[in-house]
């Protein structure tokens, strides 16, 4: 694995995450009152917040010079349950609510979630097991985590105030 042909896109990665991710602080506190006032709106932040910061520690994991693959890969893995798992739990929490919200806003979170875990698995295991291309499965991590993360910060910026 040549991981220093990476550097640049690992690079743009962890900075719009990090980016993306004081997007959704200033709309959490933006709208504060609003988004505590509406049952999953805060698990909703939630979610968005560990969206970005999933991508933001796999890119800089991934950063780490000179670093053996085995361990790299724990890491992916490691972060990917860890942040997949919390997402789980406040969606499990959303749904416990019952706020009478449409059934598809939750399959969407759901959805967006889990494609944007899975690659990090995957690429986790795939590179344990030594395959070519196991980074390759970065990106669809990278697209669907900003897509769920940007959808939910959406939410939380402008339809709320609908």
């Amino acid at each position: 694995m040549l991981l220093a042909e990476w550097t640049t896109f690992l690079t743009v990665q962890a900075g719009a995450s990090a980016t993306l991710t004081g997007l959704v602080f200033v709309a959490f506190s933006i709208n504060q009152s609003k988004i505590m006032e509406y049952p999953g709106l805060p698990g909703r932040a939630a979610e968005s917040l560990l969206q970005f910061l999933e991508v933001f520690f796999i890119s800089t994991v991934a950063l780490i010079p000179r670093q053996p693959e085995w361990i790299l890969a724990i890491e992916f893995l490691v972060i990917g349950i860890g942040f997949w798992s919390a997402q789980v739990f406040g969606q499990v929490r959303y749904l416990m609510l019952r706020a009478g919200h449409p059934h598809w806003w939750f399959v969407n979170r759901a959805v967006l979630s889990v494609f944007g875990a899975v690659p990090f698995l995957i690429a986790g295991i795939a590179l344990l097991m030594g395959a070519p291309g196991a980074l390759y499965w970065l990106v669809p991590g990278f697209v669907f985590s900003f897509m769920g993360g940007i959808v939910g910060a959406w939410v939380l910026l402008v339809e709320i105030l609908r």
